[in-house]
């Protein structure tokens, strides 16, 4: 590949959460994800009656409540969630999503015992079997605990029930003899290869494990299939193919994602957990739930108005009758028709949520080419025969829109980090600006923070030198989503989405020349990813971003490299058109 010069110039061209049912359970370590979840049941009260019938395969909970750490998440709301349906839910970062699941996935909300729950939050656990075993032994598992329930299901419901027909259907489905065919497929799905399919777990990193994780809840189809955020682990095209395979899961699924072209392309339903602490349903995907909440909102914008208008009125006349004869009669009349709206309920105004507003500030110019590989080739061993790249020559500056595309495994963080010089390349050199600042986030950015501290004692320590006062800091938090009573709790408390709105404030207060992100949208709501996107296109530096979600790229991407084959080529399109591409590769109409 010849040297790209001048200015800006690119290449060329989880253990699920069982049902009491599961049976021959692998026995767990102590891991940061089971910690997690022993601080969330610890910390959750959850109330709800169900309402549904107890042999039904539909759910319905009235009354139902939750709250974390005391504060109420879910407030008095109906749950209700029909077989068939598969539902995206929806809500800002914090607003509780994450312990819902975690709620149902851990039953500590009483689903009727027939219905099996599967909650993907935790990878596998690293063990002497490969890949393709750990699915197919967690298959022969479900199978037999489906033949214990059909003999539970026969004694309790007889021999008509819908349960035990429905036991009979999944046994069938399983079918031992297609085992290994179908935990190849969906390992290839997700990523795996040939080779990667006979590795050992515990030789596999906690993403490659997440992805065994997923695939065994592919596999055995539960009742309830519980996703939060699925795709973080994902390249793009195990993204593509994920999204096509759930779009016919036959059963219950309730997904958290940040994607908009995900949840467009699988969900049935939407569910807003509202500002209001509420549940609210909508029928179809995400852009249908946008556009059915925005005519909703101007709807009763217009009848809040209208009724304001006419309360306005009723009292502008009770007060002009003062206390004339003939006029008291109608004014009094006129009180009536005031008590008894105010005693329907008065049409409230639409509650807006609070708008979040990152910003990356002035960083001032360097002169090109501020970041340059010259003849680079890298690989881990040192060894020539492991290259994952060779012969890299291009330019990144301050005007760069970078995004990095390609499979797992072709070297799309390992090129950031020799970006970043945390890797030194094994020929060639790579040349940064004697005063670039590089502003780095990656998918282990939020352990950086002492969760012990609060945001505001974490900002005052990290940045004692510039002295600035609370208020200060009250402000530039604020900016970034982090508002009020948040300020001042420990970051312990604080969902994912928000810890990582905190790494990007201080990222920001180290006034970087270059970003370099590495899937920063994982944990973030749509209405922060799009701030982030206004944030990066105002920004004055260059930008390099790894990233599977297409709502940002779509907005920040000026040029696609295509990391692949030991090399990187410039892809001549759209990220759009990338992942026509990526459809075709995988035959998905």
């Amino acid at each position: 590949m010849p040297r790209a010069k001048g200015k800006g110039k690119g290449p060329k061209g989880k253990e699920p959460a069982q049902s009491p049912a599961r049976v021959e359970e692998e026995p767990q370590a102590a891991s940061a994800a089971e910690q997690l979840k022993s601080v969330l049941s610890s910390n959750c009260s959850v109330t709800g009656q169900l309402a549904s019938q107890e042999a039904a395969r539909d759910i319905k909970f009235v009354g139902f409540s939750l709250s974390s750490y005391g504060v109420p998440l879910i407030a008095d709301t109906t749950l209700e969630l029909n077989y068939g349906r598969r539902y995206g839910l929806i809500g800002r970062n914090g607003s509780g999503k994450s312990t819902f699941l975690h709620v149902l996935g851990t039953r500590e909300l009483k689903i009727p015992e027939h219905i099996d729950v599967y909650l993907l939050q935790e990878e596998v656990e690293p063990t002497e079997k490969t890949a393709m075993e750990a699915v197919i032994d967690f298959g022969q598992n479900e199978l037999k605990r489906l033949e214990k329930e059909e003999h539970l299901a026969m004694e309790k419901f007889g021999p008509d029930s819908p349960i035990l027909m429905d036991i009979y259907d999944r046994i069938d489905d399983l079918d031992p003899t297609t085992f290994e065919k179908r935990a190849g497929e969906l390992l290839f799905g997700l990523g795996f290869d040939a080779n990667t399919m006979k590795k050992k777990t515990k030789d596999m990193s906690g993403g490659w494990r997440m992805r065994v994780a997923l695939a065994r809840a592919l596999f055995v189809k539960p009742h309830l299939l519980l996703l939060d955020e699925p795709t973080n682990h994902l390249d793009l095209g195990a993204c593509v193919w994920l999204e096509n395979y759930l779009s016919t899961y036959p059963k219950i699924l309730v997904v958290v994602s940040h994607s908009q072209d995900f949840l467009n392309g699988v969900c049935t339903n939407t569910m807003h957990l509202t500002p209001k602490k509420t549940l609210q349903y909508y029928g179809g995907n995400y852009d249908i739930f946008v556009r059915t909440k925005l005519e909703n909102e101007t709807n009763q914008m217009k009848q809040y108005e209208k009724q304001q208008e006419e309360i306005r009125h009723i009292k502008e006349f009770i007060a002009s009758c003062g206390t004339y004869a003939n006029l008291v009669k109608q004014a009094k009349s006129r009180q009536k028709i005031l008590d008894k709206m105010e005693a329907e309920g008065l049409i409230q105004p639409v509650e807006r949520e609070r708008t979040v507003t990152l910003y990356f500030p002035s960083c001032g110019q360097l002169a090109p080419p501020v970041l340059a590989f010259q003849g680079v080739a890298f690989s881990y061993s040192g060894q020539k025969k492991d290259y994952l790249y060779k012969n890299l020559d291009f330019g990144v500056d301050l005007d760069s829109r970078v995004v990095l595309v390609g499979p797992n495994g072709a070297g799309k963080s390992t090129l950031l980090k020799l970006m970043v010089g945390e890797l030194q390349p094994t020929e060639g050199q790579v040349q940064r600006h004697g005063h670039l600042r590089i502003g780095r986030y990656n998918q282990h950015s939020n352990e950086q923070l002492d969760l012990e501290l609060t945001p505001i004692d974490y900002m005052r320590r990290e940045f004692d030198h510039l002295g600035l006062e609370i208020m200060e800091w009250r402000q530039r938090l604020g900016r970034f989503g982090i508002s009020g009573s948040l300020q001042t709790k420990p970051m312990k408390t604080m969902s994912d989405g928000q810890k990582s709105l905190v790494v990007f404030c201080v990222i920001a207060q180290r006034c970087p020349h270059l970003l370099l992100f590495d899937e920063p949208t994982n944990h973030l709501d749509m209405e922060s990813i799009d701030s982030l996107a206004e944030a990066i296109n105002e920004f004055e530096g260059g930008l390099v971003v790894v990233s599977h979600d297409f709502r940002l790229l779509q907005q920040v991407a000026k040029e696609i490299w295509v990391c692949d084959n030991h090399a990187i080529t410039r892809w001549q399109g759209s990220i759009m058109d990338y992942k026509k591409h990526l459809k075709q590769t995988m035959s998905i109409e």
